[in-house]
């Protein structure tokens, strides 16, 4: 028993969370924001701005200059690195990085930036964000029709890394022609530390639209139709709980002692269902972060019929549900600066001062093209006029409208949800979890740590390297520490709130506003 260290690279950050698994304590965290840390990469957001809005690209430089600032905080917090005893991650799902060749011997006295550039074969990384990918994923569509979602768990999607690959050998051969090895952001960043070519977990793996999750291997015909000699670019796909390597001894320079085991990183989502003490069937969980996700351990395979939903695999064993809505806190953020309101307002004074179902007022969040439903042209709609409601009305108009397109796409995962674990920085918000409490008529938990990917990814690491089970972790780490109840009474209006908001979303979505 000892010291776990969890790392998440997420869209907008880098976080490292250290556990104690003998306390069962938090013993360290330390956190990099792009924006705001690294200035020089202009990825205020995490991704680099374009003039199409259906391009986002990020530097995965700026992933390694933020990990290495990271381990310093994290050192200079005091934290012992040195007791580490093993290391997981987290990378952003979908995500898709290029390289010339495998992880050359690392240079100490050397940035991992200054050393890694030239190994790229593409300087910008697609990310989940990305959607300029819609001709590709018609070709897949047309090529393999409902069996891409029935083997893979999910349809041809624009943020997915299969029509990434596909587009990127298609618009640039001779720069794909010398790609060697292709990774996901959690299988690079896992290779960096290993100083070796990491495979991938099941569960970040089953976000390319490539593995096939009944045979729990790369399907052989979508790999060699997405592009050419693609199988031997790809990492290995394995378990969650499988050890890449040792940590390279570059790192020693942080005070992290040489060769301790590396556990596979896997995604964000697979990770924060760990993390938030939910991988086992009868609860789910909500993100509340730069995407809005609902998502649930599954006690069958089946898929989502209306093709917004996926299926990845559970680091626990067997497979998640999820559903990712990208108009999240961005777009929170982006009403809030419209009435120049403090977060306090936002969060709870508004919601006081406003009734439920606000009148019935209704907002499409589309501030971003959305995936949830897919939706390619950005740009809000209102079922009222926005400009003549009062600030505390468009704040309750956007929460309440996320919360039913939360309950009204989550529907196919599980029907019966009575207890809900929030997680991500919106989950600080008491007026949103109220409201999440009410349509859903569930009770929403929150959990003390609001890093959920980070802290998922150390207990992964402490499960595969000491055998700690995730039950006994979640019992140390992922304890509820604030429940909210619906009210009952509101039950049948949120209800009725539902239908309209359904109506209203297909009104637009079917009447050619997708794109």
């Amino acid at each position: 028993m000892g010291l776990f260290l969890g790392i998440d690279v997420s869209t907008q950050s880098v976080k490292g969370v250290v556990i104690d698994t003998v306390s069962g304590r938090i013993a360290g965290e330390a956190s990099v924001s792009f924006g705001r840390d690294l200035p020089q990469y202009s990825s205020p957001n995490g991704f680099i701005p374009n003039a199409d809005p259906l391009v986002k690209q990020a530097d995965p430089m700026m992933w390694l200059d933020g990990l290495e600032l990271m381990f310093k905080l994290l050192a200079s917090s005091g934290t012992s690195l040195s007791e580490i005893t093993g290391i997981s991650g987290s990378g952003q799902q979908h995500g898709s990085i290029y390289l010339k060749g495998g992880i050359p011997a690392l240079d100490s006295e050397k940035s991992l930036s200054g050393q890694l550039t030239p190994l790229l074969s593409r300087m910008s990384a697609p990310i989940w964000m990305d959607r300029s990918t819609s001709a590709e994923c018609r070709e897949l569509e047309a090529a393999f029709g409902d069996r891409m979602q029935r083997d893979t768990g999910s349809p041809a999607v624009e943020r997915f890394t299969g029509p990434q690959i596909r587009k990127f050998a298609k618009d640039s051969p001779l720069a794909y022609s010398e790609t060697k090895h292709i990774h996901l952001v959690s299988s690079f960043m896992c290779s960096v530390l290993i100083g070796g070519n990491a495979p991938v977990d099941y569960g970040d793996g089953a976000g390319m639209n490539l593995l096939n999750l009944k045979a729990l291997k790369w399907d052989g015909e979508i790999v060699a139709f997405t592009a050419p000699n693609l199988l031997e670019k790809l990492p290995s796909a394995v378990p969650s709980n499988t050890v890449a390597g040792g940590l390279d001894k570059y790192f020693s320079k942080f005070g992290f002692r040489p060769g301790i085991p590396v556990v596979i990183w896997s995604g964000d989502n697979p990770n924060s269902l760990i993390g938030v003490g939910a991988s086992d069937p009868g609860i789910a969980c909500i993100s509340l972060g730069t995407s809005d996700t609902f998502f649930a351990p599954m006690q069958r395979f089946t898929t989502d019929p209306e093709g917004c939903g996926h299926v990845f695999g559970n680091p626990a064993g067997g497979f998640m549900s999820l559903i990712c809505f990208t108009n999240g806190s961005l777009a929170r953020e982006r009403v809030r600066l419209m009435h120049d309101s403090s977060w306090d307002f936002f969060d709870s004074e508004a919601c006081r001062i406003t009734a439920p179902f606000n009148d019935g007022r209704l907002i499409l969040p589309y501030f971003e093209p959305e995936s949830t439903p897919l939706v390619l042209s950005p740009g809000a709609r209102y079922n009222y006029d926005s400009t003549s409601a009062t600030p505390a009305q468009n704040i309750r108009a956007i929460m309440e409208s996320q919360a039913l397109s939360l309950r009204v796409h989550s529907k196919w995962q599980n029907s019966d949800v009575t207890r809900i674990r929030l997680t991500g920085g919106g989950s600080q918000s008491r007026g949103f979890r109220q409201i999440l409490a009410d349509v859903f008529q569930a009770d929403i938990e929150s959990i003390a740590v609001t890093n959920s990917a980070g802290l998922g990814a150390a207990m992964r690491a402490a499960n595969a390297v000491e055998s700690v089970p995730f039950e006994t972790l979640a019992g140390q780490f992922s304890a509820t520490e604030d429940r909210t109840a619906p009210n009952r009474s509101l039950k049948t209006g949120y209800d009725r709130m539902l239908e309209e908001y359904s109506r209203f979303e297909k009104s637009v979505t079917k009447s050619g506003n997708r794109d």
